[in-house]
């Protein structure tokens, strides 16, 4: 039953995440200024201006106040080994924005700091709720299965950090997503988790998408403290799920949590398979992203983000709706739906292109 405490803790937490990222980044932007730490334009970048990338920064400090001090009363053994792993995200991805960290050292810090949060805070997925037939999983596949989700949301949310307010937007609406779960099923530290992430992301979103002086970036930093967090949401919705009944419950909670985070999760699935079949390497940079062709098409970038916004709580909505679908049926429904629109952008753009080769073949 939630009371009036857990109200004004869950809105302290989420005013207070806000309000301390909103006044500490003019502060990293002096210092970015001062110390010439700028995202540089190139070929692929949908930036066009140098734009400092300290905004993970203050996506950190605010995020991790806010909950310590917000999950007070409600306080939960995990929550040492979640901030151990994202302060080493948050060291991982600073090294990366101020000098490049090669590939491989980078997913290495990201395998130690998941693998703290696995082994020690023992978030794992235990069930795959009927998927295959497949409930209860042993420890030696929940492991490394809960390994892999964590670093496939990770980069996929790194990867969608192309354009303002993509992967800052995205996360507000999933966290909230799954903080809202949290809050009327009762796990209350996650709810606070949940929204200390929102309200730390409100306020960056405003200064990516809408500033001009203090105009600010998240950088590796933010994205992938991002998809540390939101690899934790997604974890325990599926492990709070299990043996639950009633109006609360998601009979196929990995189905839902895959609508939940589907515009990341597709993105990624379709430009690393474009990659491949192309013969290159599926870590190679690109403009395959679905918000490069949506930019292409001649949307700015906040009609591009708004866009792949609306089609991500479409797919919420749509998630939501299968509540009581089993996992297979779900799935089912959600994957096409996803390939689906997914490609639409590459063939409004693929009509474009045909429609302007008309025009210049005969002119008349």
């Amino acid at each position: 039953m939630n009371t009036l405490k857990e109200v004004i803790y869950l809105f302290v937490t989420f005013i207070m995440a806000a309000g301390i990222t909103y006044f500490s980044v003019p502060t990293l932007i002096k210092v970015a200024r001062m110390k010439h730490l700028y995202d540089e334009p190139n070929h692929r970048s949908a930036a066009t201006d140098v734009v400092p990338t300290l905004g993970g920064v203050a996506i950190y400090v605010g995020f991790i106040i806010s909950m310590i001090i917000g999950s007070d009363g409600f306080m939960f053994s995990e929550i040492k080994y979640i901030i151990a792993a994202l302060t080493i995200m948050l060291f991982i991805g600073l090294k990366d924005d101020i000098v490049d960290m090669a590939p491989k050292k980078k997913l290495l810090g990201q395998i130690l700091a998941s693998l703290i949060v696995i082994i020690l805070g023992n978030i794992r997925f235990t069930s795959l709720h009927g998927f295959m037939g497949i409930y209860e999983i042993p420890f030696l596949v929940s492991v490394p299965l809960t390994l892999f989700v964590m670093i496939v949301l990770i980069n996929a949310l790194n990867l969608i950090d192309g354009i303002d307010g993509l992967a800052s937007g995205i996360t507000i609406l999933t966290s909230a997503t799954f903080g809202g779960w949290f809050f009327i099923t009762g796990h209350y530290a996650y709810a606070i988790t949940a929204f200390a992430l929102s309200g730390s992301l409100t306020s960056f979103f405003c200064f990516n998408v809408f500033g001009k002086e203090n105009k600010i970036f998240m950088g590796d930093t933010g994205s992938l403290i991002l998809g540390m967090i939101m690899s934790v949401l997604v974890i325990q919705f599926n492990e709070f799920n299990i043996g639950l009944f009633g109006i609360n419950a998601f009979k196929g909670a990995p189905a839902i949590s895959i609508g939940i985070m589907i515009i990341p999760l597709i993105d990624t699935l379709r430009v690393f398979v474009i990659r491949i079949l192309r013969g290159t390497s599926p870590f190679t940079a690109d403009r395959n992203h679905i918000h490069h062709k949506l930019l292409d098409l001649g949307l700015s970038h906040l009609q591009a983000t708004l866009t792949i916004l609306t089609v991500n709580l479409g797919f919420i909505v749509l998630s939501i709706s299968l509540q009581n679908v089993p996992v297979g049926k779900a799935f089912m429904i959600i994957a096409p739906l996803a390939v689906l629109m997914s490609s639409v952008p590459s063939y409004l753009l693929r009509r474009k292109k045909i429609r302007k080769t008309a025009l210049h073949t005969y002119p008349d």
